[in-house]
């Protein structure tokens, strides 16, 4: 890990270089040693089934590895490669911004394994999610 952690203005300036996570909506709202706190802006090309209006589920993995990947670049530095992700759906997510925590669970010398947490406007979870990550690039 990282000797210093980074701050919140230098993780919002890392996370919003990619003009994908641009169009996102990324604001950090919080970061903590363990976890951090980024909102999502809802977007009305979220919707996978405009009867619905629902959020298509990539949309919520998405941002379930994204902000996984992101709690630990906060320790480390720098985002590091996704090796394995799991995803569940809880219930559907409706139009309004998304919150999602990323925690870190173990943060190992080659990998490390992350949760991360979307949540509504009403902070109803709406889907889980835990990754890998290949933490051992950031070293180099």
């Amino acid at each position: 890990m990282a000797d210093e952690r980074l701050t919140k203005e230098q993780l919002q300036t890392l996370i919003t270089r990619a003009p994908f996570h641009q169009w996102l909506g990324l604001e950090v709202q919080d970061v903590a040693d363990d976890h951090i706190v980024v909102t999502s802006r809802w977007r009305e090309e979220f919707v996978v089934n405009p009867e619905g209006r629902y959020t298509h589920g990539g949309i919520l993995a998405t941002l379930i590895d994204v902000v996984a990947d992101y709690a630990l670049a906060a320790a480390l530095g720098k985002p590091v490669p996704t090796i394995d992700l799991r995803v569940d759906y809880h219930r559907a997510a409706m139009p309004g911004d998304l919150t999602v925590t990323g925690k870190i669970i173990r943060a190992g010398g080659q990998f490390a394994t992350v949760e991360a947490t979307v949540a509504d406007e009403n902070g109803k979870l709406l889907a889980s999610g835990r990754g890998t990550y290949f933490s051992a690039i950031a070293k180099k």
